[in-house]
């Protein structure tokens, strides 16, 4: 059952940004120049790592819903208590690992489900990652990956769609295929989005906001172009207008 509702998914700005820094009052500070045109902000390693769940908690009270990215991997019991320790966070979305493999997967979903449902906590929608958008072909076979880029990401997807996980994040240039493979019931969201004509930075595989929109994702992620913008909100309307939004 698809937590975030489509319905719901409409109200929103498809677009997120990611708040990729360590300085929390800054993160802040950058997210409510783009309140305008963004509802949903990515909390990662670098902050989480800092400020822990203050980090989550003042940008909730600011108004904005939480995308927490922070990749759990490890073993189901490990990882099945580290989402129920963040569910009293409540963020909207939090992500996991898919190579942890589909016992962790199906564990943690399971007890997300069911503490959230026994306390009346809202349950996030747990998010699937599957291979890194900083790496490419190259990158997979140096880690004994046989398969290409194209071809592990759908397995994992897959793999995640069967385990009860809620949507994936998916690169841009996958993001069809991953749509096709698992239906309309999985949340989408697609980093590696760069607005028409700015730098790729360290992201192998991207593509604008309309091309990753228009490819069957729900939300897109930007980070540099917007946090080094220096009209962060232009910037931000101009990725919404640039996707046809």
């Amino acid at each position: 059952m698809r937590l975030l509702k489509p319905e719901a998914i409409s109200k929103m700005s498809p677009l997120i940004m990611a708040l990729d820094m360590d300085d929390l009052d800054a993160a802040r500070g950058a997210a409510e120049l783009v309140a305008g045109s963004v509802d949903v902000v990515k909390v990662g390693l670098q902050l989480f790592a800092r400020y822990g769940p203050e980090a989550v908690r003042s940008l909730r009270s600011d108004g904005f819903e939480v995308f927490l990215d922070l990749k759990f991997s490890d073993i189901p019991n490990t990882v099945s208590s580290a989402c129920l320790s963040v569910c009293a966070l409540e963020p909207l979305m939090m992500t996991l690992h898919t190579m942890g493999g589909q016992e962790m997967m199906r564990s943690a979903s399971a007890a997300v489900r069911d503490h959230c449902s026994d306390t009346g906590t809202r349950s996030p929608a747990l998010i699937g990652v599957t291979v890194l958008t900083s790496i490419d072909l190259l990158a997979l076979k140096k880690i004994g990956v046989t398969y290409s880029v194209d071809e592990e990401v759908i397995r994992l997807a897959t793999l995640a769609a069967d385990s009860g996980l809620d949507g994936l994040v998916a690169s841009p240039l996958e993001v069809t295929p991953v749509r096709n493979a698992v239906g309309d019931d999985m949340v989408l969201i697609t980093p590696g989005v760069r607005p028409a004509g700015a730098s790729v930075d360290d992201q192998k595989r991207v593509a604008t906001p309309g091309e990753a929109l228009g490819g069957g994702a729900d939300f897109i992620v930007v980070g540099r172009p917007l946090t080094r913008a220096d009209d962060p909100a232009e910037v931000a309307k101009g990725i919404l207008e640039e996707a046809g939004i």
